[in-house]
């Protein structure tokens, strides 16, 4: 075909018409509603084409046939008409992975949702009173009786908790805060900038590695409206070091008649400390301090959906709650069902710890899952393939979502070492797998670690390494 000129080849592209009109479209068809179909013929088509005018070289006549035409059609369509949203296998071992959805729900969290998602519900209907409710009240009085805060509110995530408490309470006036706590999180969400857009002014005291008492006494005046201390969740300053104390900072505010605003980021209401992990504030812990307002994610280290948590003095807490940005930042039904569900796990924490996924990926012990590790070896079988090697090695996990960025958690892995097939090319095939798996390459190798494969994915984990070395 090298010889033929470049409008010739594009004669031979069919015509739409023609295509549709094929009986074996017809039959490809019946599952697809006909604007879907017309719509993969017209992105094949335009493939097609954009290949033969970008490549006078091409050779192949058989891109041309109608067969592998249809064919390309049948593949785009499955394509288009799949969902965009698909579930997968976090083989990372990174827990709260930001990028893979973050936090999973508990199993008791899931059986709640068709009744409430399928039907009515009293989302903002007081039955007692029969009358208009609101929507928080779903939520409020399980929060109060777990952290002993006095009010309690909920938005659509930390970042907008953070902004409407800021819009609130400190709009044109000033709010006090260390250098050393100006973070960005993910997505480039910064404290400088959403204080911007709240209205508020930030005043910077102390420098990045040492704040002291004194730095927050110097620029404290009549246009102060709060202090801020926004913990240091995804990173931490070592060395020469100081930061004032919660229960200092609480102390200077209380003299000058100032709130005191904590962001805690992952806030959690578990001490991990206890079962042998790093040290992270509690929120019950920041409330007992004096804390007057604090927020933290509802789906980072507490293990339930998006959702920015805000609990603190009930006058706090109602002012905010009447601020118009609330009503922006609402959350929806099942987003309230689903926290509130985890919450309830909360009550016994040897329950959430067991049936709440992240809190129990993230306290299984290494011995738990070098156990998960042979099981998994038993379920493989034993593959005689030139393609890669597999065996059983040492790793760390992360918790991810912010949280406890120094801290790695010993663990088991699955290390696959390329034979025949790239280390690459085994990770495209775990991530094109049905589900996807998720793993790691790192020095030539593929990793995957046993702590963030739930023990009903183990089977098809398998599966998926059986199916690469038979391909």
């Amino acid at each position: 075909m090298e010889n033929i000129p470049k409008h010739e080849k594009l004669k031979r592209i069919p015509a739409v018409g023609k295509i549709l009109s094929s009986p074996q479209l017809a039959e490809i068809s019946k599952s697809y509603p006909r604007n879907l179909t017309l719509r993969a013929v017209h992105r094949v088509l335009e493939t097609l084409r954009k290949r033969v005018e970008s490549d006078e070289s091409v050779q192949d006549p058989s891109i041309f046939e109608m067969e592998r035409i249809l064919d390309d059609v049948k593949t785009d369509l499955r394509r288009l008409a799949s969902s965009k949203l698909r579930p997968l296998i976090n083989a990372t071992g990174v827990v709260i992975h930001t990028n893979l959805g973050r936090s999973i729900l508990a199993e008791s969290v899931l059986e709640r949702f068709r009744p409430i998602a399928g039907g009515y519900s009293n989302l903002e209907y007081d039955l007692e009173k029969g009358i208009r409710g609101s929507r928080h009240s779903h939520v409020e009085e399980i929060l109060k009786e777990l952290t002993s805060a006095e009010a309690a509110m909920v938005v659509n995530n930390n970042a907008a908790a953070v902004l409407v408490c800021l819009d609130t309470l400190a709009r044109g006036r000033e709010v006090v805060v260390s250098r050393g706590q100006l973070v960005e999180i993910g997505g480039s969400f910064r404290i400088p900038d959403v204080m911007r857009r709240s209205g508020a002014r930030m005043v910077e005291v102390g420098t990045t590695n040492k704040t002291h008492k004194r730095d927050y006494e110097e620029v404290i005046g009549p246009d102060t409206a709060l202090l801020l201390k926004v913990h240091q969740s995804n990173f931490q300053v070592v060395g020469f070091t100081e930061q004032v104390e919660t229960t200092d900072l609480v102390e200077i505010a209380r003299k000058h008649g100032l709130p005191v605003m904590e962001d805690l980021g992952s806030g959690c209401l578990v001490d991990f400390s206890r079962y042998g992990l790093m040290k992270e504030p509690t929120v019950q812990e920041v409330l007992a301090e004096g804390v007057d307002l604090v927020t933290f994610s509802g789906d980072k280290m507490l293990g339930g959906p998006q959702a920015g948590i805000i609990l603190g003095k009930r006058n706090l807490v109602d002012a905010v709650r009447k601020n118009q940005l609330s009503r922006a930042l609402r959350i929806d039904k099942l987003t309230l069902l689903a926290l509130e569900e985890t919450l309830k796990l909360y009550r016994d924490e040897s329950t959430a710890v067991k049936e709440v996924p992240t809190l129990r990926m993230i306290v299984q012990t290494y011995g738990e899952l070098r156990a998960k590790a042979r099981r998994f070896m038993r379920m493989t079988g034993r593959l005689d393939t030139k393609r890669f090697h597999l065996e059983l090695t040492d790793g760390n996990s992360k918790v991810g979502g912010g949280a406890m960025p120094l801290f790695a958690m010993p663990t088991r892995l699955l290390c696959i070492r390329p034979g025949e097939v790239s280390a690459n090319r085994i990770e495209e095939a775990l991530r094109e797998y049905d589900p996807p798996i998720i793993a790691r390459v790192e020095k030539d190798q593929v990793l995957l670690d046993f702590r963030t494969i739930q023990d009903g994915e183990l089977k098809v984990v398998a599966a998926a390494i059986r199916s690469i070395a038979e391909s």
